[in-house]
């Protein structure tokens, strides 16, 4: 989870996909360079334990998108999702939002 937020901080667009469950990873994935991450709240956690093969991670990221004209302010919002993951050839992959 926190791997896949840090992705999209740096954009990294290739280990999303790498890290996406092949029974739900889209054929491509584009990014917008636009948006800024800042924070990840893990609220909760279900399974995922060391001898599960399937867990879920409730979490709110933080973001801020440039202001739409020169002299605004820049928009803060928030993504708050419940992500199930399983494991697929031995590693955490996410397979989608509940």
């Amino acid at each position: 989870m926190r791997s896949r937020y840090s992705a999209f901080v740096v954009g990294d667009a290739d280990y999303l996909l790498r890290t996406w469950h092949p029974s739900t990873r889209p054929a491509s994935l584009e990014l917008d360079p636009a948006v800024r991450w800042f924070r990840l709240d893990v609220l909760d956690r279900r399974g995922g334990g060391l001898l599960d093969d399937e867990g879920e991670v409730e979490f709110a990221a933080h973001y801020r998108m440039p202001p739409p004209t020169a002299g605004a302010k820049a928009t803060a919002s928030h993504q708050h999702e419940r992500s199930r993951f399983a494991r697929a050839d031995g590693r955490w992959r996410y397979v989608d939002a509940v």
